[in-house]
């Protein structure tokens, strides 16, 4: 009997461009961008003018492919291509081509816009639950954000409240988080209300500054156009005209919350976010986040998305790392005072 032949990797997949100017932001200084798509995918990339050959696995050179267009599609609209976009769209495109419906699930993210532009950054979603968010804000008052760390649900808020700022569609940006180590009591810390509660809201500022010029954000800082508004100084307050932003929510009573939430006012959007598994309340005392999914779910005109590890946007050194302790923690699992076996 004849041995069967090994099946050899498919024909290269063939892809043109049809823009020449927006090849070298594409293909990136000495094809860096075309060598970094091939070390994530295990795929072979040759050019040649505005054409290019695929070649590898079936599945990777569709991811590929359907990552160039989405890459390309986005130079078309005027936005710039770097590393993080490349992983991000990777990562995008794995979960389109691998998906149930195959490659057409990222379709609408290439297609539809959802940039939120900045004075320094224009800032789109890099996964499919960062566009659900943003079409979330776009299209709802209250948005409750709920998932881990890193997900980008605060700078993403923090991006379309500054986005509508800039378009004149709300005249303020409001940014609370509850100050829970100082128990909502901050009168001994040293400085004025700023600064008692700048340590909590540091990571609020630092989306700020990568949106604003300095100069932007202290100006609209000293005009209350930003306002810093710790939760214990909301009470009585109505908010118009207004985008809230209330970051660790997870640390707020039920009181809070509702006090919180019954302070939007006409014209006003709010979000809300927060890890519910990284509640930091004294024992016993119950999350006023959890209490809030509970107590709304299902109200008309509140959306609640939910982020997953899975959703994790890191620097992928940072995940090399993770990865090389896990298999760490995994080689001394059960060895006698934690040396390896």
């Amino acid at each position: 009997m004849n041995s069967r032949p090994e099946s050899a990797l498919p024909a290269p997949l063939q892809l043109q461009f049809d823009d020449n100017r927006l090849l070298p932001p594409l293909y990136g200084e000495h094809d860096r961008n075309l060598a970094r798509i091939e070390a994530q995918l295990g795929v072979s990339i040759a050019t040649r003018g505005n054409r290019l050959a695929i070649s590898g696995p079936a599945g990777a050179v569709e991811t590929a492919r359907t990552v160039l267009i989405a890459l390309y599609d986005r130079l078309k609209r005027g936005h710039e291509v770097d590393q993080q976009e490349i992983d991000a769209a990777v990562r995008l495109a794995r979960e389109a081509v691998a998906g149930p419906a195959g490659p057409t699930l990222f379709e609408p993210l290439g297609a539809e816009d959802l940039t939120l532009r900045t004075r320094r950054r224009h800032i789109t979603p890099r996964s499919p639950m960062q566009a659900a968010y943003v079409r979330a804000m776009l299209g709802h008052d209250l948005v409750f954000g709920l998932g881990p760390a890193g997900t980008g649900k605060t700078y993403l808020a923090v991006a379309m409240a500054v986005a509508m700022m800039l378009t004149g569609r709300i005249d303020r940006l409001v940014l609370s988080r509850p100050a829970v180590e100082a128990g909502e009591r901050l009168g001994f810390l040293p400085g004025d209300l700023r600064e008692k509660i700048d340590p909590y809201l540091r990571p609020l500022y630092d989306a700020l500054y990568d949106m604003m010029p300095s100069e932007q954000v202290m100006r609209r800082l000293t005009s209350n156009e930003i306002e810093i508004a710790p939760l214990a100084f909301m009470r009585g307050r109505t908010l118009s005209n207004s985008f809230v932003i209330v970051d660790e929510a997870q640390n707020t009573t039920p009181v809070q919350m509702k006090m919180l939430l019954t302070r939007l006012g006409e014209d006003s959007r709010m979000v809300i976010t927060g890890d519910l598994s990284q509640i930091d309340l004294p024992s016993g005392v119950r999350s006023g986040l959890q209490d809030a999914v509970d107590v709304l779910h299902g109200v008309e005109g509140i959306s609640f998305v939910r982020f997953t590890e899975a959703d994790v946007v890191r620097h992928t050194l940072v995940s090399r790392i993770v990865r090389a302790y896990d298999a760490r923690d995994k080689t001394t699992e059960g060895a006698p005072h934690g040396r390896k076996p």
